[in-house]
């Protein structure tokens, strides 16, 4: 995400670069290409020039420390004024109320539907919540359809009435029987449209009225850049929702939606949608958003998904394992779908920082691990528990019986006995050796 905005700040940096200090013109120079960089991810021209002309007014009224040159000064300012364009603070959700209504708005195509799911996946899983989705699109059968299979998928009840084309009363009703049922939230997804209209607006306004919502959160599509404000301040000056979600921001945006509709709206970004799957939801976070923009990554984050996935139990049980040289492949293929869980790989090296910087060139595939499942999965059950005993021939069948090379299984093997070194240097507390080691493997 944002890789082409990262790439032109990145740019428009390098020109202070060799300089001793900040100065107006080379100042000037900067942040010319920073409002190109801007306006190039589509950011509203007005927003570009106020976001330049506060970054030029502290430029030029700090002093550069003696830790920093004016480079990494100007870095620092920009990811400032970034964090606060994108609202400077994360904002949750409200899980008030006997049960707690969302109601889900946006256009056809969205995402909302889908996201709706996620956040009612999120709401279950990690807050604990008896979620109920409604399905109030009465225009759209399909519509209807997708809610069911996406709330089989999760295992979340949904509510629809087939035949009925009130969406304020089918509201109503599912309140009702969330109600009855014990549920704590409800989420209603709404019917979109392919452009804003007056019945939209109509509709939408009296399912709002009549079920009083504690949550009305705005779904748009990052992708579309600045259509997606300018659609997102006529919906808030019908509904005055309470957020924004942003969806598809795993995609190839250029970032124009996340850095402006805060401006325009005045409301906050509260999730973000970066993936297919059901788990693919973020909380929206500015100041780490602004870090990954400028290429510093987003370690927290990157800690917060591997905790998530943290099984003290099974990790204890690694240890001793490590401890008495008993680490297997068995052992290795649960760590493989640990990383799995965490997201899609692509995202996840983004937050490393840095990395999102030296891979830009290079696809970061979800399938990378497939490989070495089979591999790992052609092996018999002692081979993966001692893999000393893997020789010549072992390996011959092993890579026939994956559709692999004998020299992948090998790559494989040298890789899984780097890390056992490297696991063992650790629990001894090998630091140092470690890093020796390290740099002597290179890549």
């Amino acid at each position: 995400m944002f890789n082409n905005l990262s790439d032109k700040l990145d740019k428009a940096f390098h020109v202070l670069k060799g300089h001793g200090k900040i100065t107006e013109v080379n100042v000037a120079e900067t942040l010319k290409e920073v409002r190109r960089a801007l306006l190039d991810a589509d950011v509203n021209f007005k927003i570009a020039k106020e976001f330049t002309k506060r970054v030029k007014e502290k430029a030029l009224g700090e002093d550069v420390l003696t830790t920093l040159n004016p480079s990494q000064l100007m870095v620092k300012i920009v990811k400032d004024e970034l964090t606060e364009l994108m609202g400077g603070e994360t904002v949750g959700i409200d899980l008030s109320g006997a049960p707690t209504v969302i109601l889900m708005s946006g256009l056809q195509g969205s995402g909302k539907t889908t996201f709706s799911g996620k956040l009612a996946n999120y709401l279950n899983s990690k807050k604990s919540k008896q979620v109920l989705l409604v399905a109030c699109d009465v225009y759209r059968p399909a519509a209807i359809n997708q809610l069911q299979v996406v709330g089989e998928q999760i295992g979340v009840e949904v509510y629809a009435e087939i035949g009925n084309n009130n969406p304020v009363e089918i509201s109503q009703n599912a309140i009702k029987h969330a109600k009855a049922t014990g549920k704590n939230v409800v989420i209603i997804d709404t019917a979109g449209r392919l452009a804003v209209d007056e019945a939209m607006m109509i509709e939408i306004s009296n399912i709002h009225k009549a079920t009083e919502p504690q949550e009305t959160l705005f779904v748009v599509d990052s992708m579309t850049g600045q259509d997606a404000v300018n659609t997102a301040k006529a919906f808030n000056d019908i509904l005055n929702f309470d957020g924004v979600i942003l969806t598809k921001l795993d995609g190839d945006t250029r970032g124009g939606a996340a850095l402006s509709i805060k401006s325009v709206v005045d409301k906050p970004i509260k999730f973000v949608g970066t993936g297919e799957k059901m788990d693919a939801i973020d909380i929206f976070h500015p100041d780490r958003m602004a870090e990954r923009i400028l290429g510093m990554g987003d370690v927290v984050s990157l800690v917060e998904r591997a905790q998530e996935q943290y099984d003290e139990e099974e990790a204890r049980k690694i240890q001793k394992k490590i401890a008495k040289n008993q680490f297997g492949f068995d052992d290795f293929l649960k760590q493989i779908q640990q990383i799995k869980k965490m997201g899609n790989m692509k995202d996840l090296v983004g937050m490393i920082p840095g990395a999102g910087k030296a891979m830009k060139d290079v696809d970061v595939d979800d399938d990378a691990f497939n490989g070495i499942e089979a591999i790992i999965h052609s092996m018999t059950p002692s081979e993966r528990s001692a893999p000393t005993t893997i020789n010549a021939s072992r390996k011959k069948r092993i890579a026939k019986g994956s559709g692999t090379s004998i020299q992948e299984v090998n790559q494989l093997m040298k890789q899984f006995n780097q890390m056992s070194k490297m696991m063992k240097m650790m629990q001894g507390g090998g630091g140092q050796k470690m890093m020796q080691m390290m740099k002597g493997m290179g890549q």
